[in-house]
Formats: structure tokens, sequence, C-alpha cells
């Protein structure tokens, strides 16, 4: 007699627009009916791609890694990386479907941004992060434009934003170095001019696009002064004509928690020849649009992860059997899915009316307060995304028992991935920092502008329960801005000291404004109540975080201090 064993099912994809509900019914609202049905055939063949061929592709290819080949076999220095099949595969697909290009081509004016986001959020959780290069060079491509370096602009900007394979490059952006990453007046690479040209000398700590062609990076010119003022932002191409790299020597590729096969590299830069971008100073403050749009980048790549991983619990639980029904059956599971979901959908609201915003900007749309809300938003997006990202992998992970906790699932890929998307391009707390000094240097500005938009959107709700969940955002920021003048009023540490729990409260306020202001038209428009289930489920969790802290005890317990009885 043989024994057949059962097996579990894998789960499945299907198209990932069409089973979007929540991408199709944004786009569905925020872009006019025209526009939505030119872009949707590209939309649709992507989600196609995403959930068939490239997934597929994405699991067959697990084992792969990047390859770094220091040597020829007659001892000349090469540095050649070898990525993975589907990362050459997702190259071709990045150009062909425009994913950087759509935002420059000026088709749809303050809307293009929303159709290259959605592009990129599909193509995103099937490519093995290879949208960080794509960050990169859409950061680059925006960067040169507003530097008015033209002759950067016509050598570069043709080739990053191209849609044939051939011609398109990628970037790099070349920040960190030994002496840290987020605090990058510190950095010690050198620009010297020799021969009339300048020459790059230094260590780069962590280069996450080392197989890109070019790169923007800083360096310190001769003479200089310390700190950030006195780097300048440079522009170098990593090979020349016959292929050999410009002076750079890779020592290794990083062995990382995940996003494996991104070739994070550490270099030594040996003379490497660079154009300056700009002024030979300032060189962190002229960086800044392209973190702008690589934070952006990080938010929606964060909601893609979200999104994917509640596909494929979905999918799980209505094939796996315990105790006698399907898991979709269970009411604990249902609910453990349903928070993951409110999680998700929140976090998407915030990320796409952040993309909406750049896209006004870019196309002379964009009021004043408008300016200082994304000025104000560029952290706080990021910072929350990415917070929400993580945990919702780790539930993803547990909705699948021990499947989640093997690697040839494809499944801990999640959660090692997502890891990263709280730490680069600025963590939590630099990012809380950052929005602190945002809201200093405009005069709380931003924060009114913040507050309006939480109130305007909550303004919208007409069904009673959305009603509460508008008042419970304008409650939270209320209690954020109390808690910023008492802090104040206390100096300097005991701000910084909150400056997290600030942050996160104003983007989960304004994430469940947001979510009310689209339930209310879903339910109006499209006689939808899911949305509507989604923000009273968010606004269960921990919205307003601000909470009642005191620095003794916060110091004590960090630092394992003996705290006196009252």
């Amino acid at each position: 007699m043989n024994y057949q064993p059962f097996n579990q099912p894998a789960p499945e994809l299907g198209n990932q627009y069409d089973d979007d509900r929540v991408l199709r019914s944004y786009l569905r609202r925020r872009l006019p009916e025209e526009i939505r049905r030119e872009i949707e055939p590209a939309l649709r063949e992507l989600g196609e791609l995403s959930g068939g061929e490239l997934y597929q592709m994405q699991l067959a290819d697990l084992p792969n890694e990047p390859i770094l080949t220091q040597w020829d076999p007659w001892g000349n220095r090469i540095d050649q990386i070898e990525i993975t099949p589907l990362w050459q595969r997702a190259e071709k697909l990045a150009a062909e479907f425009g994913v950087v290009a759509a935002a420059y081509e000026g088709s749809y004016g303050r809307f293009d941004r929303l159709n290259q986001f959605a592009r990129a959020y599909l193509f995103h959780p099937s490519t093995d992060v290879y949208t960080c290069p794509l960050a990169m060079t859409d950061g680059a491509t925006r960067t040169l434009l507003k530097s008015g370096n033209q002759a950067l602009i016509e050598r570069a900007i043709p080739h990053l934003t191209s849609r044939d394979p051939a011609q398109f490059w990628t970037s790099g952006q070349w920040m960190t170095e030994s002496t840290g990453g987020s605090d990058v007046g510190l950095s010690e690479t050198v620009a010297r001019q020799e021969d009339g040209e300048w020459r790059l000398y230094g260590r780069k700590w962590f280069t996450s696009a080392t197989t890109s062609q070019m790169t923007l990076t800083l360096a310190r010119p001769a003479g200089n002064p310390d700190g950030g003022r006195g780097l300048a932002l440079f522009y170098a191409e990593l090979r020349d004509e016959h292929g050999r790299m410009h002076n750079i020597e890779v020592a290794r590729l990083k062995d990382k928690l995940g996003t494996r096969k991104v070739p994070t590299a550490e270099l030594y830069l040996l003379g490497t020849p660079a154009l300056p971008v700009m002024e030979l100073a300032n060189g962190v403050r002229n960086i800044v649009p392209m973190l702008h749009l690589t934070r952006t980048w990080n938010s929606v790549t964060a909601v893609s992860f979200m999104r994917r991983g509640l596909a494929l619990a979905r999918d799980y639980a209505q094939k796996r059997v315990a105790f006698g029904a399907n898991l979709a059956q269970k009411p604990l599971h249902i609910d453990t899915l349903a928070a993951i979901q409110a999680e998700f959908e929140a976090a998407f609201m915030l990320s796409f009316f952040v993309v909406e915003l750049i896209g006004k900007e870019e196309s002379g749309d964009l009021t004043e307060e408008e300016g200082h809300l994304l000025r104000l938003l560029t952290s706080i997006n990021k910072l929350v995304t990415g917070k929400q990202a993580v945990a919702a992998a780790s539930e993803v992970l547990e909705a699948f028992g021990g499947a989640g906790y093997v690697e040839d699932t494809g499944l801990p890929l999640l959660l090692r991935d997502s890891q990263v998307l709280p730490i680069w391009e600025g963590t939590t707390n630099v990012l809380s920092l950052d929005a602190l000094r945002a809201l200093a240097g405009e005069e709380g500005e931003g924060l009114r502008a913040l507050k309006s938009k939480v109130r305007a959107s909550a303004a919208q709700a007409q069904e009673p329960s959305l009603a509460q969940t508008g008042q419970a955002a304008i409650t939270a920021v209320d209690h954020a801005e109390q808690w910023l003048l008492q802090a104040m009023g206390s100096g300097r540490a005991a701000v910084e000291a909150g400056a997290r729990r600030f942050a996160l409260t104003l983007g989960r306020a304004l994430e469940l404004a947001l979510l009310t202001e689209h339930a209310q038209w879903s339910l109006a428009v499209e006689k939808d109540g899911r949305a509507l289930a989604a923000a009273r489920r968010f606004a269960q969790t921990g919205i307003d975080l601000i909470g009642d802290t005191n620095r003794d005890e916060s110091l004590a317990l960090a630092n394992d201090l003996p705290l006196p009885l009252a």
C-alpha cells in the first residue's frame, strides 16, 4: 500500500491590479476618468506580470544572490558584479513600463506622479527590491533637473528617463561612510582638483547601486570646512567607454539581513573623476530633492509589501484547513487579517496623498499651505509606513504558521526585506527630528497645514461612525500640538525625547483622517462599506501615541540605572 501524504497547497496570486480593491478605488476617485482609462491597460499588464511570471521567477530565484568577481584569470582588477536573473528581467521591464520615465514625460500634468507610483507599487513586491536603484534614479533625475546644470542634464537625463532598455541608466546615491549614515557631515571623502578635473578619494561604506551607470555622491573639496556645509554634490560615472571602473575598487558586497538581491557594496574611490553638480559647498542641502523622492519610494514600497503579504495570506486562508474548517472561516484568523488590512489601507492613503502633493509641486499646482504640508510629510510618511510594513510582515508570517518561517516558501523574504524600510533613507528617530526641524523652520506652518488637512478630511464624513473616526483624528492632532507646546517650555531634551511619539501621532492621525474621507466617498459612489470598516478598525488601534512619560524614568529604563521611589 502506497502512502500518500497530504501536502498543503501553496498560496497563489492573481492579477495584482484587478485584485487590488484599494488601488483601483483610489485611482477611480483621484484621476480624471479619461486618464484612468488611458493608463489602466499598462497597470493591468503590470498586475498580471507581478502576480504571474515575475512572482514565479522570484520563487525560482530564491537561492541566487549577486556575485562579485574582483579579478580576471590573468590578475587584472575587474570588479564585475553579476546580478540575479530576476534583476536582469526587472531592469528591462522597468524601462519598458516607464517606472521612472512616466513621471517625466509630461503626459498628465499633476497626475504624472500618480501614474508613475501606481506602476512602482505594482512592480515592487515581485522584483526583489529592484525599486532600490529605481528610487535613486528618480531622485537623481529630479536633483539634476533642479540643479540647472545643463551639461549634466543633457548627458544623463535622456538615459535616466528612457524606455529603451539599451539606453536606460540607473543611478546610485553614495552618502554613507563608516563615520555614520545619518550624520553625513562627518564624511571623509575628499575632492581634489588634479590636472584641471575633480577627483574623489575616500571610502563609501554602503552603496546600494554599484551596478548603476552613474551616481550622485558627496565629497569635501580640499580646503573646505568641516560639517555638512563643507560638502559638495558630485556626479560620477562608474565605468569608462571600455567598461573599466573609473578608479573605483569594490572591497566587498555587504552580507545583509534582507535586500540580499541588492548588490550593496563597500567601495574605495581612488581618484574617481567627477563633476560638481552645483556649488562647491552645501552638498547636503543640494541633495535634498533626491532624499525627498527616495523617502517617498520607501513609503510606497512599504505599502506594496503590506499588500503582497495580505494577498498571499488571504489566498492561503481559503486553502488551509485546521480544526475542521478553512482559516478563512475562523473568527480569530479573520480578525487578525482585518487588523492588517486596516493598517494597510491607512498607510496606502497617506503614501499616495504625498504622491499627489509631489505631482502638484512639480506641475506648479501646489498651494503655499500644501507646500508646508509636503515638507513635513516627507519625513512623517516614511517613518510611519516603514514601521507599519515591518509589523504587517511579521503578522503575515505568523498567519502561515511554520510555513512562514521556512525560507523556500519565499515568505521570510517579506519580513527581511521590509525590515530595511525603517532604516535606510533615515531611521525613525532621525526622521522624527527632521520633522521637528521642519516645523521650527516654518514657524509652525507645517503643523497648521496638517491640522487643516485633518479637519478638512474629517469634515467629509456623513456616516455617523465615520464622523467619530474623523473626530478621533482631530483629537489626536490637537493633543500632539498641546504636548509640543508644553515640551518646548521644558527645554530641548523634553522635545527630543518625545519626537518619535509626536511624529507617529501626527502620521497616524492623518492616515485616519484620509481613510475616513475615502471611506465616505466609497460609501456614496461605490456603495462599498469596506473602506468604512477599515477606518473604524484603524481608529481602534493606537492613533494618539503621545502618552505621559517621565524623562527620569526613561533614562533609568534605557540605561538600567537605579530609580529612587518618590
